[in-house]
């Protein structure tokens, strides 16, 4: 194996593969850590992707209700570029592809969720809608000569040149087990979320948000890292990662109820449950911690047609002994998705030179402080493609005098140890997730510091404990409650909205 690439690219999910395959003909290589097409959260993507391609819908329409969910932190021109380019998307995702769902006229099905005017979400095999896309996309990368494809390759961190430039990364292969250092001109994160971070997650355990921790050492930008978005809706059956009960399942007409069967959201928002997914997030832990139970009821709104429709979730529930044709699902919010990340420029380019960032780890600013549903396969396609129009003919200069962090040879290369990690994503579920005080923040980053002088320390641990630190600091400096950050000592929204920006050379946050 070369370890040399004019263009390099960590991660080999949905944002890393379409990124891929819009730079031909210009050779690209792909490292991914587990076999391609496994292990990443795209293919548990359930709900689908937005698009105002609807006969009732625009593109001004998609923008207002992706202002309106961001609660004040939507870049404007960023959203913008994001729903202007739904069209294009779908059409190019079939052309690579993906057999979106149709109506018996051609046209595509289209869904609704929540804090959406209109129905806009495009699906695939009723809620299989993330690993349709996947499989699709990894056939395609399969098949395209300017793309070498490299798995069981684990990047541990970024490699910087003295002028802070990045130029490659460091890289353990698993078959060899030998850690090596990867070159190229450009690097591209495409890492992934970090619900695994949190003891009860709709995401793979792996996904640690180890990406956002390569960039912070490197001294890149991070944005806004204390958003983390809760799904309203996991199915709680005492399974880690927990099930997903889409959010299409309340497009579709069910509805949240208490345990005695009384619905409860119209107490909690007017637009009841399709109300923003951090209120809904909330309700329900509010309902679960009044010990009143919350529960999806889908009995009347889908019933019989239940395993055709949702076949994955009806899936999970038969596994746990639920019938949701006639039974209640009990629910509970989960660590789902991260809307803040890797700061970079409409163009994919994050501060740092040679590095950029696309799909969950990047903060591109579309998302703000609460992401609209299924906006983020949208967002990965557009930005990837955005990525690759920029690079395409980008002329190419190599780092050869970049390295990785001293201290990084000083950890075995090895994912987190288990009993670690289990205290880890305790301590960020009991102190960094959905209801945040400065008391519980700081007895968080005190278990994080404690876990630093770990016995056992590894590359993966290391990783995992400075997002959380990120993620904890600036739940910390925000002190107010926006979207999905909410402190019980500041329940009130700031004024002026603003952003959490944090580097290595910065101890602050402006």
């Amino acid at each position: 194996m070369e370890n040399k690439a004019d263009i390099l690219i960590i991660g080999a999910g949905v944002a890393g593969l379409y990124t891929a395959l819009k730079l031909s003909p210009r050779p690209v290589t792909v490292i991914t850590a587990r076999p391609l097409g496994k292990g990443g959260s795209t293919p548990w993507a359930q709900g689908g992707m937005a698009a105002a391609i609807g006969p009732d819908d625009t593109s001004n329409l998609h923008f207002s209700d992706t202002m309106q969910a961001g609660a004040g932190l939507v870049d404007a021109e960023a959203a913008s570029i994001l729903v202007d380019g739904g069209e294009a998307a779908v059409e190019d995702l079939i052309r690579f592809g993906v057999q979106f769902d149709q109506n018996k006229d051609g046209s595509l099905v289209l869904g609704r969720e929540a804090a959406h005017c209109r129905d806009r979400i495009v699906h695939a095999t009723g809620d299989q809608a993330g690993a349709a896309i996947m499989n699709a996309l990894v056939a395609a990368a399969r098949a395209s000569e300017h793309i070498t494809i490299l798995e069981r390759i684990v990047a541990e961190d970024l490699m910087t040149d003295d002028n802070g430039a990045v130029g490659g990364a460091l890289i353990y292969n698993v078959e060899a087990g030998e850690r090596a250092a990867f070159d190229a001109s450009e690097t591209i994160l495409a890492t992934g979320g970090l619900g695994g971070l949190y003891a009860v997650t709709t995401n793979p355990t792996p996904a640690q948000g180890h990406g956002l921790a390569f960039a912070a050492r490197a001294g890149a930008l991070i944005r806004d890292p204390e958003f983390v978005q809760f799904h309203p809706t996991a199915l709680d059956i005492g399974v880690d990662p927990a099930p997903l009960a889409t959010e299409a399942l309340r497009g579709e007409g069910a509805h949240l109820v208490n345990e005695d069967g009384r619905t409860f959201m119209e107490n909690y928002h007017p637009a009841g449950d399709l109300a923003p997914r951090d209120i809904v997030a909330r309700a329900v832990e509010a309902e679960i911690k009044a010990e009143r139970g919350a529960f999806l009821d889908a009995r009347e709104a889908i019933g019989a047609a239940f395993p055709k429709k949702f076949p994955t979730v009806f899936a999970a529930c038969q596994k746990a002994e639920i019938d949701p044709r006639t039974d209640i699902m009990p629910v509970a919010p989960a660590a789902h998705y991260h809307m803040g990340g890797v700061y970079t420029d409409l163009d994919g380019a994050t501060t740092l030179d040679g590095l950029w960032a696309v799909g969950e780890v990047a903060s591109t600013g579309v998302h703000g402080a609460n992401r609209l549903a299924s906006n983020s396969l949208l967002e990965a396609v557009v930005f990837g493609a955005r990525i690759a129009d920029h690079l395409r003919e980008k002329p190419l200069d190599r780092r050869d005098e970049a390295g990785a962090p001293a201290d990084r040879m000083d950890v075995p290369s090895k994912p987190a140890d288990p009993k670690a990690m289990q205290k880890l994503r305790e301590a960020m579920s009991k102190g960094c997730a959905l209801i945040r005080s400065e008391e519980a923040l700081y007895d968080t980053l005190e278990m994080v510091a404690e876990l630093h002088e770990y016995e056992t320390m590894t590359s993966g641990l290391k990783s995992a404990l400075v997002t959380a630190e990120l993620i904890a600091q600036g739940a910390l400096a925000r002190e107010e409650s926006r979207g999905a950050h909410h402190r019980s000592d500041f329940p009130d929204a700031e004024e002026d909205a603003f952003h959490t920006e944090i580097c290595a050379e910065m101890d602050d946050d402006e």
